[in-house]
């Protein structure tokens, strides 16, 4: 796929759109609200398709003390610190954004509490809560959070994911590389114990947790959390064969059923996620289906990078250049433009494929590079 990547700083409007030529007349604009209080008024911010985009996902660092098998490269070469937006840009695009419409932010990475003074970005956007924003949370690998779980609650942040594929140490080595099972764990009863909601996030990897799952679900449920199941995606150069570590989750479930009661919920939490109550523990699991069942047709959001590339979506190459932007000294009227100048090419879905017949990635660069 051709890479597409339009300088906003040359920003102009989309001329064509699936939506009615009525309905696109009011794209990009302020709409008025039907509400008790007449004055009160809400920004939306609509796609060509009409869904409206009010989630905005942030990669504060292409950094991680971990290396996912399924994620990275063991000999990944980072970014520059120049080529990565400052705490300030990040924090100056996230208003704009929030002054656009978007109502909830979610901090990831790479693995974002490894950013230098990060949590001078989440106390500023903490602020923007009931200012604007309904939601701040953020994806972490748990690392971390033994030392800001307090910090981020304080922050305003309520709820977390944390990424754990097995509750086996040695294979947790296995798969991260580098991490240290223990100091997650710790991290998982420090969030708790500071009041934060955790779900915790599941790659299914055939070979390596199939079997695990009911165990995670007994793990998580019993203690209060959630539990999200993911397929892998193709995305980026790994040094594993993708078509050897994906399992449909569809599979999963059906082995599911034989052992536990799976209840469908309309439940969301802003997300992907098709969420079912398991019946005998009370807990909920989530599945995040990009390759059998794709939620694009519900897609409510968009991935800015730490380089300011904001993505309208994740399997799609096409991006928009933020970082020029806001480095030539362009005024917020400026930055709004080209959020409706971006959004306005957000296309209807992914193209993630996954077989024997495609075995490379989708798209050329990694998840930890365009944010969670």
């Amino acid at each position: 796929m051709a890479f597409r990547e339009v300088p906003l700083t040359q920003v102009f409007r989309s001329t064509t759109s699936p939506l009615p030529r009525e309905q696109t007349a009011s794209l990009f604009t302020n709409e008025v609200v039907s509400r008790s209080d007449a004055s009160t008024r809400e920004t939306r911010l609509l796609d060509p398709f009409g869904r409206s985009v009010s989630y905005l996902r942030v990669s504060v660092t292409d950094r991680c003390d971990f290396r996912c098998t399924y994620c990275m490269s063991e000999t990944m070469s980072f970014l520059p610190k120049m080529d990565v937006l400052t705490l300030d840009e990040l924090h100056r695009l996230c208003s704009v954004f929030i002054d656009r419409g978007v109502k909830r932010i979610r901090l990831t990475g790479g693995e974002p509490l490894v950013r230098k003074n990060i949590m001078e970005l989440v106390r500023r956007l903490g602020g923007r809560l009931d200012n604007g924003l309904e939601e701040l949370t953020i994806t972490t690998n748990g690392s971390q959070l033994s030392r800001y779980a307090g910090e981020l609650f304080d922050c305003g942040v309520r709820r977390i994911n944390v990424s754990l594929d097995t509750l086996d140490p040695e294979k947790f080595r296995r798969i991260t590389r580098w991490g240290d099972f223990t100091k997650v764990m710790e991290g998982i009863e420090a969030a708790q114990r500071a009041g934060l909601r955790i779900k915790i996030n599941t790659v299914a990897l055939k070979g390596f947790n199939e079997q695990e799952i009911p165990a995670l679900i007994d793990f998580t449920h019993g203690r209060g959390m959630d539990l999200t199941l993911i397929e892998t995606m193709p995305m980026g150069e790994i040094d594993e064969d993708r078509t050897g570590q994906y399992v449909p989750l569809s599979d999963i479930r059906t082995k599911l059923e034989q052992q536990f009661t799976l209840v469908d919920t309309t439940a969301r939490t802003g997300g992907p996620a098709r969420y079912v109550t398991v019946k005998e523990t009370g807990g909920r699991l989530g599945f995040i289906t990009p390759m059998t069942h794709n939620f694009c047709e519900s897609c409510n959001r968009v991935r800015l990078t730490c380089t300011g590339r904001l993505f309208m979506c994740l399997g799609q190459d096409d991006a928009a250049d933020f970082r020029a932007l806001l480095r030539s000294n362009a005024d917020d009227r400026q930055l709004l433009a080209a959020i409706d100048e971006a959004i306005s090419r957000k296309p209807k879905g992914h193209d993630f494929i996954i077989g024997r017949q495609n075995l490379r990635p989708a798209v050329a660069r990694h998840m930890s590079a365009t944010g969670g």
